[in-house]
């Protein structure tokens, strides 16, 4: 077993990596043990495996921006809808993993600015809540 240590956009974390044999039978990744760095910035518009990974994705005016490239999977909610913090709007597809991008407040889907089966660039606008 190796580990890795891998400093991204200002942020320590830590890894361990097993080369095993092809011919073995692959099996889960279990972990063993999890570390917290301080001052890892939590971002509560996004559910991911690892929270110390999130990136702000919210400003002051309530536009939420995307977290990271990939793919609209499914929009949950349409321009005019209400929503309620914490509520998923929309799900990203991004390295293989399905991302819930939720509302960080409570009120009224203003603007959608993509659409189900697009692509986005990591900092595109997603949509804006007032």
């Amino acid at each position: 077993m190796s580990k890795y240590r891998i400093t991204l956009e200002g942020k320590t974390y830590e890894m361990e990596i097993e080369l095993v044999p092809e011919e073995t039978a692959p099996q889960p990744a279990v972990r063993r043990e999890y570390k917290g760095y301080q001052n890892a910035a939590a971002d509560p518009t996004v559910r991911v495996m690892d929270p110390s990974a999130q990136r702000t994705t919210i400003n002051a005016t309530g536009t939420v921006t995307a977290p990271m490239p990939g793919t609209v999977l499914r929009l949950c909610k349409e321009e005019g809808e209400t929503v309620q913090a914490g509520e998923v709007v929309l799900i990203l597809e991004a390295m293989k993993m399905e991302n819930e991008i939720l509302s960080p407040a409570d009120g009224t889907i203003i603007k959608v600015n993509c659409e189900e089966g697009k692509t986005v660039a990591g900092g595109e606008v997603l949509f804006e809540v007032s």
